[in-house]
């Protein structure tokens, strides 16, 4: 086939190249998204949901860009180095693949050959110009891009769940994008990927925003939207599915204290809860926590959806890490099953208070003084946020309200106790 004809392929139906090297789910609406990230010249922000192919498209743009563009440099971000790792391997491929090899021959009259290639950076036979600089960077959004310049800087889901319950990873998310108007060459631009997770994530200060929700793609069959809305709280499903927020009105919890990591140990020592899952879709919920002298509640929580018997010894490790005491979990369910297995100090109960009751009680009247140790499971968090009387999903909610209200008993005894001594020291 002539250049020409290649040429053609890449700005009409440029997801050929996709289907080739195996991405056979790609539909016209992921060729409209390639076609896009290749030929525009101002910047572009994509919100897509979930599951919608968006980083295998700007993956399959990413190899025709480097073969096509070869005197520009590209700059790759996701939100941490492993996510990065991975799409650079699958760029590699892909500029191994058989009809990029053939675009590349018709163009150059070469055998394109990648002659750099490492966790982070790639290098092509075609790369034009003197610049030390590789034309691929991939980089985490916690590395450093102190002079660095490039052409093209791509960001791909560097907004997150860890965007959604912290401020300040919202605030250190914007900073990192702030910080990459400095990295844009004259005359380059951004092309933003992702999906949004809060009113105020990073998405605010990305321009020219096109938005495609699971309705409107027609890359999910209304039973995989209902099976992803009944899997998921409201909130989530909305911004993740639906690309939108939903107010918090009904919500009883706001945004949570989450520690620097500079506290970890004053969560020593605590108390622990299981709140078990034996099938179905409610998750298991494993909580620490530890209620200092002044008020402050240090809480780990890790929230797992599998049965119980399938996280159990993640559960333990956690809790010997944190050093964790008794272990506390109800009976209702399984008749004790679970409290036989565990092996140190453990204590059951059988569950009589009305759940919403509980949680509205203890957990509420002490989330103010809550503070989540670094490393708690943002899944855990994110359920906590959006607990209503009427959400389907209250495993972390529940497990937390539990374990407070073992708390506050036991502060009760610790005052009886206390009474008694002082009596006692009267003379009475």
């Amino acid at each position: 086939m002539k250049a020409e004809k290649w040429l053609d392929l890449v700005k009409h139906k440029p997801v050929a190249f996709g289907h080739e090297a195996g991405f056979k789910d790609l539909t016209e609406i992921n060729n409209q998204w390639i076609k896009n990230f290749i030929l525009r010249k101002e910047d572009q922000t994509l919100q897509a949901h979930r599951g919608s192919y968006k980083t295998t498209s700007l993956s399959i743009a990413i190899a025709l860009m480097m073969v096509l563009l070869p005197d520009l440099a590209l700059m790759f971000m996701r939100k941490t180095d492993d996510d990065v790792k991975e799409v650079i391997q699958q760029i590699a491929k892909l500029l191994d693949s058989k009809r990029i090899k053939q675009l590349v021959h018709a163009l150059y009259k070469i055998d394109l050959q990648r002659t750099k290639t490492t966790a982070f950076e790639i290098d092509t036979n075609v790369k034009i110009g003197p610049r030390g600089a590789s034309q691929l960077l991939g980089l985490g959004s916690g590395g450093s891009i102190t002079g660095k310049h490039y052409d093209i800087i791509i960001t791909d889901d560097i907004i997150n769940l860890n965007d959604r319950i912290s401020k300040a990873d919202r605030d250190k998310t914007k900073l990192v994008y702030q910080e990459l108007q400095n990295v844009k060459n004259r005359g380059g631009r951004f092309i933003n990927c992702g999906t949004p997770w809060h009113k105020e994530d990073a998405f605010t200060l990305m321009p020219n925003i096109e938005k495609w929700d699971c309705y409107s793609t027609g890359l999910m069959s209304e039973a995989e939207i209902q099976n992803m809305r009944s899997s998921l709280t409201p909130s989530l499903f909305a911004a993740n599915y639906e690309l939108k927020h939903i107010a918090p009105e009904k919500t009883l919890f706001d945004l949570p204290i989450i520690d620097d990591g500079n506290n970890t140990e004053l969560i020593y020592n605590g108390v622990c809860h299981i709140d078990a899952a034996y099938g179905g879709s409610d998750g298991s919920a494993f909580t620490i926590a530890k209620k200092l002298k002044d008020g402050r509640i240090f809480v780990y929580g890790l929230l797992k959806q599998k049965h119980v018997d399938d996280c159990l010894e993640e559960f333990e490790q956690k809790r010997k890490l944190f050093r964790a005491g008794t272990l506390y979990n109800e009976t209702n369910a399984d008749k004790g099953y679970l409290i036989r297995k565990i092996e140190g100090p453990t204590s059951s109960y059988h569950e009589r208070q009305n759940k919403h009751i509980k949680i509205s009680t203890y957990l509420y009247r002490n989330w103010k003084d809550i503070i989540f140790i670094k490393g708690t499971d943002p899944d855990y968090i994110n359920q906590i946020l959006d607990y209503t009387e009427s959400a389907e999903h209250d495993d972390a909610p529940d497990s937390l309200a539990s374990l407070l209200r073992v708390i506050d008993k036991d502060k009760t005894k610790i005052n009886k106790t206390e009474m008694i001594n002082n009596l006692k020291r009267m003379g009475l």
